[in-house]
């Protein structure tokens, strides 16, 4: 595409050599002549006056003499835009690989791509346009919607609703067992693990990340949710809309999330806890069973609290060892 078709689809204003052709995109340090890249905030603003990119998006009102550049009001979603017809998605061929097992009764829409030794079993849907990885796994009365992607090697188990347009990368697990047991009679025995599990449309889920059913009741992921690799998102878990969950969060059983939530990396959640809409959760942060975390909230620490007290907790301790020194110092005056 010329620089003048990427500035009317964006939509944004040209300047420099409109009729440059544009074949990809590539990261604002690595770009050549034929890529595209974007620099949004004063730094990135003044690395790109050296950038050999030929063409670069930049913040409406920004000016960079001697570089084409296409001002948009957000550069790193126009980015995305223009990527998405750039570097467009193959297509995997419809059909079902020889080797993949397929119940009778399961309804594959025409279009599906199955890969090698995928497994699909009894009561099956899947809907048009979704694509099966190889080895993926799906349990008896398993519906998956349109123009989803599995992964390979993805498990769900029997009974789990999928939404459309949902990526499950390689190696999720949706619908295993919560973790619940009652300890009676000098052992531990299983509570039942009967209920559903259900991932609503749009959302995302990285590889290696587990979703358990609800014991009784439902887990549930809501629509427009991302959640990173190595999450754990235990038994009757509710999400709401578009939520950000990043690597290694574990989330313990019966908790209510919100919508436009954002948890850091290693966040530890207790059960029962609630947290309401759009609260930000600092990586590392440990919220104590029971917890609720008004709307609007930003928290961090273990035991989570308000980020300003949390700061200024940080910065006492950070000052202990001169508290110390000074106490020895006046310790060692009262002995004279």
């Amino acid at each position: 595409m010329t620089v003048l078709e990427i500035a009317e689809l964006l939509p944004g204003t040209p300047a420099g050599e409109g009729e440059r052709e544009i074949r990809g995109v590539a990261a604002l340090d690595a770009a050549g002549p034929a890529e595209l890249s974007y620099a949004e905030g004063p730094r990135a603003l003044e690395k790109a006056v050296g950038s050999s990119a030929g063409c670069l998006l930049v913040p409406e009102g920004a000016s960079l003499p001697g570089q084409t550049t296409i001002a948009v009001h957000n550069p790193k979603l126009a980015l995305i835009r223009a990527a998405e017809v750039l570097h467009p998605a193959s297509p995997p061929a419809p059909g079902i690989h020889p080797t993949a097992v397929v119940a009778l009764d399961a309804r594959l829409a025409p279009d599906v791509s199955v890969g090698a030794h995928v497994v699909i079993e009894s009561g099956v849907r899947v809907g048009p346009g979704t694509r099966l990885g190889p080895g993926v796994f799906l349990g008896e009365g398993v519906w998956v919607g349109a123009c989803c992607v599995l992964y390979p090697r993805v498990t769900v188990y029997p009974g789990a609703r999928i939404g459309d347009r949902v990526l499950l990368h390689a190696g999720v697990v949706v619908g295993s067992d919560g973790f619940g047991y009652v300890f009676a009679e000098g052992k531990h025995v299983k509570f039942p693990q009967l209920g559903k599990i259900i991932i609503e449309d749009d959302v995302e889920i990285g590889s290696n990340s587990t979703l358990d059913r609800g014991s009784l009741g439902t887990t549930v992921i809501g629509q427009g949710t991302k959640i990173d690799n190595l999450v754990q998102i235990a038994h009757n878990v509710r999400i709401g809309r578009h939520c950000i969950i990043v690597s290694q969060t574990g989330i313990s059983g019966s908790v209510d999330i919100g919508d436009y939530v954002v948890m850091g990396g290693q966040v530890g959640i207790g059960d029962h806890v609630r947290i309401e809409d759009r609260v930000t959760i600092g990586g590392q942060a440990g919220v104590l069973p029971g917890k609720i975390v008004r709307s609007g909230s930003t928290i961090w620490g273990t035991p989570s609290r308000p980020m300003s007290e949390f700061k200024r907790t940080i910065a006492r301790l950070a000052r202990l060892d001169d508290l110390a020194e000074k106490v020895k110092a006046l310790a060692r005056q009262m002995e004279r």
